[in-house]
């Protein structure tokens, strides 16, 4: 791959030896840095009887405990009187972010300038894996607010020198296409959809627009529902996965897993239910670490924390496009998984089901999902509502085989029940806006449970 395909050549190309050489040293630096500055790891080393000093490489890090969510919530204000996951003197606090608190309290984190860096980084290396330079102009339909993914990305596309149109929604009017000519959007999948069906409402085919690539972030989703978005623009779609923790991970050209910026961000695989770190290959929660260069400061570092979502790393040998760092599953939300009969369910085995492509001539995409309890013990409804263009024109027999079969085939584990009829799938069928989500503010929930639990 040509030299201008890296933001940072050479550590994104580093050997995996050197690489891993590098990670040790900055765990080291990290885990001293936090015992000194950090209020909560400092008390959290002294409780779970950890001596700093013998933590000498990342896989001293799988024998330390897993920080989570609640925790972080439960050391700031109100729960307590300060910040204890605060790592800075408030000088060098640059900006004050937080989470989008979808899950309870917002988790408040502290940005130095130097934070916002390492971030954009992170985000630019992405951009420039997938194909963006200085020529490139990027409506970001992501919100500029206490989330740190819209600014963040603004800033690596400073960095690279691409231009901004800064929207911050994807409901924008079609002559921002028309007038500034960009050559990509960010946004959802589904609000990237959303916004292809009001420009062909417009009688604008988005195929013959500027748009060269989207990115697809925000959230997680279906190979089919990327698939059907790539046909309906024209253009390939890139996934990025990124958090106000510092994730940040993006895919390259070879659509083959999301990179990890290893020198900076430390990815280990948790499985909760046995306890222990799982190998590569295996699904888990992702547990990441903020790595520091030494020297380096931080406004909120991370040591051994639960995304809450779950992943696999595909591969650590060096990829097509030539970088070395390892590469990961499409993260999934484990709030977004439901358990039915033993089987783990989550929402993009759903979307993948109403994904499929013949289904698409019907279908607009957008779907929700509701688990019941039966009128029998232990019988279990699965009610999926799905959006038609118009249900009177709608084969749902068929829409409804193919659901159902795709559904069934991704999840044997679900077939004996379903065949028994102690595992229901009912199919509605509503025309566009007849879905319950779209009576509700704030970002949808797509499976939601509504047993008595």
């Amino acid at each position: 791959m040509p030299a201008d395909q890296y933001f940072s050549e050479k550590i994104e190309t580093m050997p995996r030896g050197d690489l891993d050489a590098l990670i040790d040293e900055r765990v080291r630096y990290t885990v001293q840095y936090a015992a000194k500055h950090s209020p909560f790891y400092r008390h959290w080393f002294h409780e779970n009887h950890i001596k700093p000093d013998e933590i000498r490489v990342h896989e001293d890090l799988f024998n330390l405990p897993i920080v989570t969510g609640k925790m972080i919530r439960n050391h700031q204000p109100p729960v307590t009187n300060n910040f204890e996951f605060l790592s800075a003197p408030w000088d060098d606090v640059f900006s004050i972010q937080e989470t989008s608190g979808t899950s309870g309290t917002p988790k408040s984190f502290f940005l130095t300038w130097v934070d916002w860096q390492r971030y954009a980084e992170k985000y630019a290396r992405s951009f420039v894996s997938q194909g963006f330079s200085l020529q490139d102009k990027i409506v970001v339909c992501a919100s500029y607010g206490m989330n740190v993914g819209a600014n963040t990305m603004t800033i690596a596309a400073r960095r690279i020198g691409m231009g901004i149109i800064p929207i911050g929604r994807c409901t924008f009017e079609s002559r921002v296409l028309k007038s500034y000519r960009p050559t990509s959007i960010v946004g959802s999948v589904f609000k990237l959809l959303r916004l292809a069906r009001l420009l062909k409402a417009e009688g604008i085919n988005p195929p013959d627009t500027s748009i060269t690539k989207l990115v697809a972030g925000g959230e997680s989703f279906a190979s089919e529902s990327r698939a059907y978005l790539s046909e309906q623009w024209g253009c390939p779609v890139y996934n990025t996965y990124g958090s106000t923790e510092g994730t940040m991970c993006g895919e390259c050209m070879q659509l083959s897993g999301l990179h990890v910026p290893e020198d900076l961000v430390h990815l280990d695989v948790y499985d909760p239910q046995m306890q222990s770190f799982v190998p590569d290959g295996e699904c888990g929660r992702g547990v990441l670490t903020t790595l520091l260069p030494v020297g380096g400061k931080c406004g909120t570092l991370l040591i051994n924390y639960d995304t809450e979502d779950t992943t696999v790393v595909i591969s650590r040998e060096r990829c097509g496009c030539g970088r070395t760092h390892m590469r990961i599953y499409n993260p999934a939300r484990e709030a977004e998984t439901v358990w039915v009969h033993g089987v783990a369910l989550n929402r993009i085995d759903i979307e993948s089901a109403v994904f499929q492509p013949e289904n698409m001539a019907y279908l607009t995409g957008e779907y929700e999902t509701f688990l019941y309890d039966g009128d029998q013990p232990e019988h279990v409804v699965l009610r999926i509502s799905v959006e038609c263009f118009d249900p009177k024109q709608c084969d749902q027999r068929a829409v409804e085989d193919r659901l159902t079969g795709h559904l069934l085939k991704i999840k044997p584990g679900l077939s004996e029940g379903y065949h028994e009829q102690s595992f229901e799938i009912l199919l509605n069928f509503t025309g566009p806006g007849g879905l319950e989500l779209h009576r509700l503010k704030g970002r949808p929930k797509r499976l939601v449970d509504r047993r008595n639990q």
